[in-house]
């Protein structure tokens, strides 16, 4: 779901620092009130101690979170003038469906920030919100290790036939075992000394290209909408190429680590551009793929392998390479991990708390829209923070919010807008919010 950049801009929602109206009631100062949608905190009580002492912290029933009874919830203020969302568990509190402007323009005005677990923020129009002063802060950084080790073991199983070996020695057949014993030590690379292409060198890839390098010594290309600086590149050892083009006409392997913009990135004509036998990962987004035509690509030999940690229609799976031996299926675990979810779980509590003290969040997606937007009516703060002359060591810049796409090009390190050429960009211009692993 895109920004909707040509709907009007509604200022009644605009939240400045000195509108404190849900804080006072008949001159009695009263605690600002913070929305817990999903389970409760499982993980870090001493935190959640620590914000129940400054804030209100309302969680509604699960039946409460429904969408048409959270939309008249959100209509009868029932749950009063709250200041701020959080979400500490992906997998729960999103029961009302996508946060698109039907259900942004119900928030109260003195919302100021929305903070929820997972990279991925594909369910919430961020632009909007950045229409209405909110930021949006997700779970960034909290998923990166555990999702760059998924794609280690994604593409040593494109290398190695994994999945093939293991559903051969799982099928209890002595003439499967004996089959993939003999046949794969011939349809088998080592991973060493072959070109990996990343597309979007954010976090996650980023984290991806150091694994990779150090553990299986490959060569890492990447593309980004923004080459990377000298010492991230060096890192990583990691070669710019300024075309996704010429980026799939060297890899080995490609692997997708970019936002959804939109459209797949990889279909018919772009597959066709990898060299014969090239293999591909994708642990972004399902819908990074059209996964017809990776099937057609592997059935014609042209691909010889795929891993996929995300699928298109989840929950749902493609039949068509779902039957394939040589396609490597998980079931977007990527971020699946304790450590994981304890990090998701205090990133959303420490964003909330920042932006309500006044201090920068630290992991806002949409802060160049909000920035934008203030900017372009002549208000110097945005959520608490003064001037905004710099965020996150990013200078503003003082165009109109719909001069750039997505979110001014980079948010908290991952690409905002993934790849815009190659025959691969949004057909109306207007960027996903579509990013990472969840």
């Amino acid at each position: 779901m895109g920004s909707t950049a040509d709907s009007s801009y509604d200022s009644k929602h605009i939240h400045t620092p000195n509108d404190n109206d849900n804080n006072h009631t008949n001159g009695i100062i009263s605690k600002p009130t913070i929305l817990h949608l999903g389970d409760p905190i499982l993980y870090n009580h001493t935190l959640h101690s620590q914000l129940s002492s400054k804030y209100n912290i309302i969680n509604p029933a699960p039946s409460s979170l429904q969408r048409s009874v959270f939309k008249q919830h959100l209509e009868d203020k029932t749950w009063g003038d709250f200041s701020a969302t959080i979400r500490p568990f992906w997998n729960t509190g999103g029961e009302m469906g996508s946060w698109d402007r039907e259900l942004i323009e119900l928030l109260p005005t003195s919302m100021q920030v929305m903070a929820s677990a997972g990279a991925g923020f594909d369910w919430v129009d961020t632009g909007v919100l950045a229409e209405f002063g909110i930021l949006y802060c997700n779970g960034a950084h909290a998923s990166t290790e555990s999702v760059a080790d998924m794609a280690l073991y994604h593409i040593l199983s494109v290398f190695r036939h994994m999945t093939w070996s293991s559903l051969a020695a799982r099928s209890s057949s002595s003439d499967e075992w004996t089959k993939a014993h003999q046949l794969i030590p011939f349809e088998s690379h080592n991973p060493r000394g072959h070109t990996l292409g990343i597309i979007g060198l954010g976090n996650i890839g980023h984290a991806i290209a150091k694994k990779v390098r150090a553990a299986f010594g490959m060569k890492i290309i990447y593309h980004d909408v923004i080459q990377k600086n000298a010492d991230m590149e060096r890192e990583a050892d990691a070669i710019f190429c300024p075309s996704m083009e010429e980026l799939l006409k060297l890899s080995d392997c490609v692997l997708i680590a970019t936002p959804y913009t939109g459209r797949p990135l990889l279909h018919a004509h772009t597959l066709s551009l990898l060299p014969a036998g090239a293999r591909v990962v994708n642990i972004a987004r399902g819908v990074c793929i059209d996964e017809d035509a990776l099937a057609d690509a592997l059935d014609s030999k042209h691909i010889s392998a795929a891993g996929l940690d995300v699928h298109a229609h989840e929950p749902r799976v493609s039949e068509r390479l779902s039957k394939m031996f040589n396609v490597t299926l998980t079931s977007h675990t990527g971020g699946g991990s304790v450590e994981t979810a304890m990090a998701f779980e205090k990133l959303v509590m420490q964003n909330v708390e920042a932006v309500l003290e006044g201090r920068e969040a630290l992991t806002a997606v949409n802060q160049g829209l909000v920035d934008r937007y203030r900017f372009s009516r002549g208000q110097k703060e945005t959520n608490g923070v003064h001037g905004h002359e710099e965020v996150n060591g990013t200078k503003a810049v003082a165009e109109s919010p719909m001069s750039t796409g997505g979110n001014g090009g980079v948010t908290n390190g991952e690409t905002s807008n993934g790849v815009m050429d190659a025959g691969v960009g949004n057909d109306n211009g207007t960027p996903s919010t579509a990013v990472g692993n969840t």
